[in-house]
């Protein structure tokens, strides 16, 4: 099956019948947001990544303590094995 380049048609576009929609650019170059809209997208990225950090550093203390858990419990086992002999 021969490679699909800019020329050719895709598969969706060979069944698609109707019009790909129209964009329009604006001249400003513009992200099309005021400097408050980008303030209030800033804070909620900075309350998302708070979050983040907190499920993140609770999650490091389970896995901190399940990991002291298991070696306590492998010092026992051996400490039991040695006792034995």
């Amino acid at each position: 099956m021969a490679g699909n380049s800019s020329y050719e048609t895709s598969w969706a576009d060979q069944w698609d019948y109707n019009k790909d929609p129209v964009v329009y650019h604006s001249k400003d170059g513009g992200g099309g947001g005021s400097s408050n809209s980008t303030a209030k997208y800033k804070q909620k990225v900075g309350e998302g990544l708070g979050k983040t950090k907190q499920v993140a550093s609770i999650g490091f203390k389970k896995a901190k303590e399940g990991t002291s858990v298991g070696f306590q419990w492998i010092k026992e086992k051996y400490q039991k094995t040695t006792q034995k002999r």
